[in-house]
This record gives C-alpha cells, sequence and structure tokens, in this order.
C-alpha cells in the first residue's frame, strides 16, 4: 500500500517538487470596487455641491413638530400593523376550512384588497362617507360616517387591510407547510380541530411566518407616509406643512429620510432578536 503523509495524502497528490503554487488573481473585482467607490465618491460630491442648507437639515432633525409627526408615524406603523396582523391569521385560516362559503369570502378579501392600490385604499376609506353617510348599528351606535372616519381611522383601516391581505398568504402558506402527521396525532390525542390550530400549527405558523412579518414591519413604517395624502398629521405631512412655508423642500425631506432610516434600523433589529429567539425556542423543543 502507497505511503501516506501526515496529513493522509498519498505522495501521488502531492504537487511535484518545485512547481510554484500561485494565488489566483481577480482584476474585475478590482475593477467592480474602483467603479463603486467612484460612484459613491461622485454622489458625495454631488450633495456636499447641491444647493442643499445642511444647516437647515440639523435645525429641524429635533424640532417638536417632526418629533411628534415621528410618534404618530410609529402609532400608525403599529395601528395598522396589529389589524394586518389579526386579519392575516383570520383569513388565513378561513382560506383553509372546510366552508366553502369561508373560504369564498376570504379570497374575495384577498384578490379585493391585494389586487388594488393601497393609496387607492386609503382614499376609498376617507370619503367612505359618500356611500355610507352614517354608522348605524341598531341599539348600539347611529353617527355621521363623517365623525367616524376621521384620517387616523381611515389610514388604519386602509393600511392594515391591504397588509392582511398579503398576511393571509403567508399565514395559509405556513399552516400548510407544518407537518400532517403532528395534526393526525393530535387529532389521535382527542384535539379538536380548534384545539389543533391553537396549539400546534399557529405556535409553528409564527415562526416560520417571523421574517415575513419583519419585513411587513419596516415596510408599514414607510407605507405611512401614503397617509399625508388624507391629511394624516404623520411625520411627512409635517414636513410638507413646514417646507410650504419656508420652501426647504429638499431639507425636510432628508430630515424625514434620516428618521425613517432610524426607525427602519431599529425594526430590523427587532426582528432578528426574535428570529433568534424564536429560533432557539424550536432548537429547545427538538
Amino acid at each position: 500500500m502507497a505511503a501516506e503523509t501526515k496529513q493522509g495524502l498519498s505522495p501521488q497528490d502531492l504537487p511535484p517538487p518545485g512547481l510554484a503554487v500561485r494565488r489566483l488573481v481577480h482584476p474585475w473585482r478590482w475593477v467592480a470596487g474602483a467603479v463603486v467607490i467612484a460612484v459613491l465618491a461622485l454622489l458625495v460630491r454631488a450633495f456636499a455641491k447641491g444647493q442643499i442648507r445642511w444647516p437647515i437639515v440639523g435645525e429641524f432633525l429635533a424640532a417638536d413638530v417632526i418629533v411628534k409627526g415621528f410618534g404618530w408615524t410609529l402609532l400608525l406603523t403599529f395601528a395598522a400593523l396589529a389589524l394586518g396582523i389579526l386579519l392575516g391569521f383570520v383569513f388565513g385560516v378561513m382560506r383553509l376550512s372546510a366552508n366553502p362559503v369561508l373560504r369564498f369570502a376570504a379570497w374575495l378579501y384577498v384578490w379585493i384588497f391585494r389586487g388594488t392600490p393601497v393609496l387607492l385604499q386609503l382614499l376609498i376609506w376617507f370619503n367612505i362617507a359618500l356611500v355610507f353617510p352614517r354608522l348605524y348599528i341598531p341599539g348600539l351606535v347611529d353617527v355621521k360616517m363623517v365623525e367616524v372616519m376621521t384620517p387616523l381611522v381611515a389610514a388604519v383601516l386602509g393600511l392594515g387591510m391591504n397588509e392582511g391581505s398579503y398576511l393571509t398568504e403567508a399565514v395559509r402558506g405556513g399552516i400548510l407547510s407544518v407537518d400532517r402527521g403532528q395534526v393526525e396525532a393530535a387529532h389521535t390525542l382527542g384535539m379538536t380541530p380548534g384545539q389543533t390550530m391553537r396549539r400546534i400549527m399557529l405556535p409553528q405558523t409564527m415562526r416560520l411566518i417571523l421574517p415575513v412579518l419583519g419585513n411587513s414591519a419596516v415596510g408599514m413604517l414607510k407605507f405611512t407616509s401614503l397617509a399625508a395624502t388624507i391629511a394624516m398629521p404623520e411625520m411627512l405631512n409635517a414636513a410638507q406643512r413646514i417646507y410650504f412655508i419656508n420652501g426647504a423642500v429638499i431639507e425636510l425631506l432628508f430630515v424625514c429620510a434620516i428618521w425613517y432610516l432610524a426607525g427602519t434600523t431599529l425594526l430590523s433589529i427587532g426582528q432578528y432578536y426574535l428570529e433568534r429567539h424564536f429560533g432557539r425556542s424550536a432548537g429547545g423543543r427538538a
């Protein structure tokens, strides 16, 4: 048997004596890197030399009206996201129901709200009083719709119901990905379909769709800017009210961009730790 080296290689596997080993060179990597650096340098120069009054950016970055507007942005983000998650789970379960009426209702909801622009939905909700002048529930409430459908309510409904149509399909896919053997085992143990859904399927579905929920939160924070079109006093609307007066359009838009970047960064960090937590929980159960 051929002798082997200490590393477990036979002499045939070793390079011939005196053969130089050359490091592989990738010139196109250097070219691509140089192009990226050049583009970044041009962008920095353009922003530095452009007609941007950076002191105004610093002046309004922590202005009360901007900070208050960002507070409204966060409130709208979490309220609409909570509604979207609730609707996503409800209609996601309905999509898998044995009842054809429930399945059709869930499909119709997804078809309408996923098939139309979210800005259009915001405008429809804000003007819904033209269709339903009064909100009337016998024995409970009878008020004018214009008193109920404030910009905040219209924005929460528009953004939340649109988000729910996307999360419906995510929840449906998560439920379908659960091993059918676990469902059959739960039924064997005497669990009802409702108990199986709550204790077996939904916890696993939550872990599977958590990345989708994280992306939804980041996207929702940015989509709240659309509510400026219906006079919702969120951050972009606050910035618009300022630059309509002082003319510092680009400066106020940069202020908003900084706040949005800060918010999305914090949400992304939260998503990372939530995924780690659920990942450890799943590993521990395994």
